[in-house]
């Protein structure tokens, strides 16, 4: 049997990912959590053979969450699920060492298929995904870069982000004014509009 956790916030959503994959003979949902922040605590306790995990969640994104999984437990395969077909989210995920990744709208019977490819080691992307992602541009913006529109776009303030990055608040601000620059954006709120357009937040 494959030991499947289950990560999705939307409680409906979750209900019906697990009743089809329970149906599965060789699949089994040992664990299901609804916020990025419990997911590395629930691998730790059930050491499932494949995280299955929601790219948007509260607390911690998915992508935050199968970071730290890869490096406290590197055995667990992870299998990234999105709504959005954006190319920047699928070099997100590869970069974070995601083992597969699928858009939420595929086929239950794609999603058991691909729950059992990347049991068995092999990496899985939704196709249609992965010709954009060749195509589309890579974001312009470094990973500190990244951090601080990511903390910006939720809610932080200069203040906020410098005490939780260690930096100067005009070291934050310096930083804001170069993303909206690299971004040929009017402001910090334009500036998060493209980054998330574009898949690069």
């Amino acid at each position: 049997m494959i030991k499947v956790m289950l990560a999705e916030d939307m409680h409906m959503v979750r209900g019906a990912l697990v009743a089809l994959l329970n149906l599965e003979p060789d699949i089994e949902v040992v664990a299901e959590v609804s916020s990025g922040t419990d997911i590395l605590p629930m691998a730790q306790k059930v050491r499932p053979d494949v995280a299955v995990i929601d790219i948007d969640l509260p607390g911690k994104d998915g992508l935050t969450a199968l970071g730290e999984i890869h490096a406290a437990l590197p055995e667990i395969r992870t299998l990234i699920l999105t709504g959005l077909g954006r190319p920047g989210n699928l070099r997100r995920a590869l970069s974070a060492k995601a083992t597969g990744f699928l858009l939420k709208d595929a086929p239950p019977t794609e999603l058991a298929d691909a729950i059992r490819s990347v049991a068995a080691g092999r990496r899985v992307v939704d196709s249609q995904l992965a010709m954009s992602a060749w195509d589309s541009a890579e974001s312009p913006l470094t990973a500190r870069e990244t951090e601080v529109l990511r903390l910006t776009a939720e809610g932080l303030q200069a203040v906020d982000i410098a005490s939780q990055m260690f930096l100067s608040v005009g070291t934050v601000r310096n930083y804001v004014t170069t993303i909206i620059n690299k971004l040929n954006a009017r402001n910090r709120v334009d500036a998060i509009r493209i980054a998330r357009e574009a898949g690069w937040l």
